[in-house]
């Protein structure tokens, strides 16, 4: 049992019917921002952002500024 053509128009027009067109194009277009929106923060490089630090040599010149002090 496959679904056909006519159970296909049933539905979307059961859809236009409860939702109204209005309510439907504006829904694809939040659809669309939130893709395009997506795909922008999947382009974006995460390093580019955030240096990661390196805290080994942080530690180590801390403790030679105050092996320095004392």
């Amino acid at each position: 049992m496959s679904i056909g053509f006519w159970q296909i128009a049933i539905v979307v027009i059961l859809v236009v019917l409860l939702f109204g067109r209005g309510k439907i194009s504006s829904l694809m277009g939040d659809v669309a921002k939130g893709i395009k929106s997506f795909k922008k923060g999947m382009a974006t490089d995460p390093t580019e952002d955030t240096q990661p630090k390196n805290i080994t040599e942080n530690e180590d010149s801390n403790n030679q500024d105050s092996n320095n002090k004392e």
